[in-house]
């Protein structure tokens, strides 16, 4: 049986958010991203809003699309972490051209950064594929 206080922890959006920015800009730094890719990512939230996200890394509110495309994106960095033979080498692929027919020669980060949630999704699929899911 869940307690109230339970229930109010599994479902309190703030802290969902906190969270999910805290990984997001963990994932950054492994990723070396300029403010411009991380707004694109994120789904370019207001100037105002991000450079508050970026600095408390917490919010009152975020939009259920900025929650999944950082689902998104912790799910590429996991594949990516589980494939490749080192953090290093995980941190670097996003960044490297590719030459399977998802990407056309562009690296993933190009692709993502396409500003689609689609584009994450089909990173996403693309790594979940190579892992054999």
């Amino acid at each position: 049986m869940v307690t109230a206080a339970q229930h109010q922890t599994q479902h309190d959006p703030k802290r969902v958010a906190s969270a999910a920015l805290q990984a997001f800009f963990n994932l950054s730094a492994h990723w070396k991203l300029s403010v411009a890719e991380e707004r694109t990512l994120l789904g370019a939230p207001p100037e105002s809003t991000f450079y508050k996200w970026k600095a408390e890394k917490s919010a009152a509110r975020m939009s259920r699309d900025a929650l999944e495309r950082i689902s998104y994106l912790l799910g590429i960095y996991k594949a990516l972490n589980i494939l490749l033979p080192s953090p290093r080498a995980a941190d670097e692929w996003v960044r490297q051209p590719n030459a399977a027919p998802a990407f056309n020669n562009q690296s993933a980060l190009e692709r993502m950064l396409a500003g689609s949630i689609v584009d994450l999704a089909d990173v996403r699929r693309y790594l979940d594929a190579q892992r054999g899911l």
